[in-house]
């Protein structure tokens, strides 16, 4: 029963992905978003399958993607505030 469960959840999950993924291009090709936002929002996920790939440890990868996009996040609010300063 559980296992019927897990599959329910997964293949839920990759229809939400897949919806995701075409209502974006979808968006992308009208023109109601910017493709540097597409590609902001794709960064964490793409950072994630090459730190997989390459690290073949998909939690270390996990984690190393959380720290690394909190470092940037980081990184663009002091750029913010610095430019703000100096306008």
């Amino acid at each position: 029963m559980i296992v019927i469960a897990m599959w329910i959840v997964g293949i839920l999950v990759g229809l939400g992905l897949l919806a995701m993924v075409v209502f974006g291009i979808r968006s992308l090709t009208y023109g109601k978003v910017s493709p540097i936002s597409m590609v902001i929002v794709s960064l964490p996920v793409v950072l994630l399958l090459l730190l997989g790939f390459i690290m073949g440890d998909w939690t270390l990868a996990g984690i190393y993607t959380f720290l690394i996009m909190l470092a940037l996040a980081m990184l663009s609010l002091l750029v913010t505030g610095v430019k703000g300063l100096f306008s």
